[in-house]
């Protein structure tokens, strides 16, 4: 086991980040698209996870622009025949994780995605975006017995856009 100054990481397994914007009713998305705009948000998505693998459903991939420049897309998905170009396919969360050889892999969504990626993350990068929004996808909030809040930055944006908190969360023990 290595410390590493970000808690403890198993030696020859990526560190394990989940990003993520949830509102504060827990919503995440709605039919494929995020409710809400706020400045920065994908300028510093773009910072945290340019170099890194990143690990997806198959609907977060297609609702991407594009393909991401910089980042390798690993897409999870159930459907064996599914393929699109750029994206390395793979139909478990060991799959996925087999795929990676850096120190750092990058899970960025949907919903199922993150509940499966939760048990073996080793931190979260979470945008607590202020409002209440219709949705459906949803992401529970996380267990504070689990979850130790190591970091907090909250932005107030005036009335154009919701006020919204930058939260790291790294696992306990």
């Amino acid at each position: 086991m290595s410390m590493g100054g970000m808690g403890m990481v198993e030696i020859g397994k990526p560190e394990i980040v989940m990003l993520l914007a949830r509102a504060d009713n827990g919503v995440i998305g709605d039919t494929g698209d995020i409710p809400w705009h706020i400045p920065g948000e994908q300028k510093r998505f773009k910072a945290m996870t340019m170099g890194t693998p990143m690990v997806m459903g198959r609907k977060t991939f297609e609702s991407l622009p594009g393909l991401l420049p910089g980042r390798r897309h690993i897409v999870l998905t159930r459907d064996a025949a599914w393929r699109a170009e750029g994206a390395e396919v793979a139909a478990t969360r060991e799959a996925a994780m087999a795929l990676v050889d850096g120190p750092l892999l990058s899970v960025i969504g949907g919903a199922e995605i993150y509940r499966l990626f939760e048990p073996v993350a080793d931190r979260i990068e979470l945008t607590e975006v202020h409002v209440d929004v219709a949705g459906d996808a949803r992401v529970a909030p996380f267990d504070p017995a689990v979850w130790e809040e190591t970091a907090r930055e909250d932005v107030s944006t005036g009335e154009k856009h919701p006020a919204y908190s930058y939260v790291t969360l790294r696992r306990r023990g």
